[in-house]
């Protein structure tokens, strides 16, 4: 066996910062009234996430760049068959693969419909006021009625694939989530973790929140 970094550390800390956020926006989102504050904020956490995780998806370490975890559909297929090359069980799985995509793109929509979201009692988005009221309609109903639904289910087929790989393949996912290390049976590159990458992170980090400073911003413009 060979123990490498599989997780660098900005890709573990995204990890654990978007759980953590997800489960705010959620109970935030379910009480309302002045929670409402707080799931607006989360929001804005949970969109500089995924601006940091879509770049960091070309520059961060190898196995957290997209173009190692693309996977063809005859990959696919044979992970399913249980038939997986043995590199292509060490980051994402082509099954997880799709996963993670399917979570980005989802939480993008859901954020980006909040953003122009209007309760019509006391909260709204940022951008409703730069979009026609039939695009804030449609945003908000997307946002309550369907978007937070495909939510819940993607993060509890997500939590049922941990528990399965945990109790019925006997292969734990969340451990090398937690300190970067995963034991593998093949030589395989270890993910870059060094103190520049991790500034580099950082810069990254603080670049996207001024992004979306920026974005909220421009509904207080006026």
């Amino acid at each position: 066996m060979h123990t490498i970094r599989v997780w660098d550390l900005p890709t573990r800390l995204f990890h654990w910062l978007l759980a953590a956020c997800v489960i705010g926006l959620i109970v935030t989102g379910s009480v309302g009234g002045n929670w409402m504050n707080w799931h607006l904020r989360l929001g804005y956490a949970v969109l500089t996430l995924l601006l940091f995780r879509l770049i960091w998806g070309f520059i961060g370490g190898h196995w957290s760049r997209f173009a190692n975890f693309t996977y063809a559909p005859s990959s696919l297929w044979a992970h399913l068959r249980g038939r997986a090359r043995p590199e292509h069980q060490v980051g994402h799985s082509p099954l997880g693969a799709l996963s993670v995509f399917a979570l980005l793109l989802i939480l993008l929509a859901q954020v980006g419909t909040g953003l122009m979201s209007d309760d019509e009692i006391a909260f709204f988005g940022p951008l409703v006021r730069f979009v026609s009221g039939e695009t804030v309609s449609l945003a908000t109903w997307y946002h309550k009625n369907v978007g937070k639904f495909i939510v819940f289910a993607l993060v509890g087929l997500h939590l049922l694939a941990v528990a399965y790989y945990k109790w019925g393949k006997k292969q734990g996912l969340v451990r090398p989530m937690v300190v970067g290390d995963k034991q593998v049976p093949v030589q395989v590159p270890s993910a870059r973790d060094t103190a520049v990458t991790r500034l580099l992170a950082l810069v990254l980090l603080g670049l996207c929140a001024a992004a979306v400073g920026w974005v909220v911003s421009l509904g207080n413009a006026f």
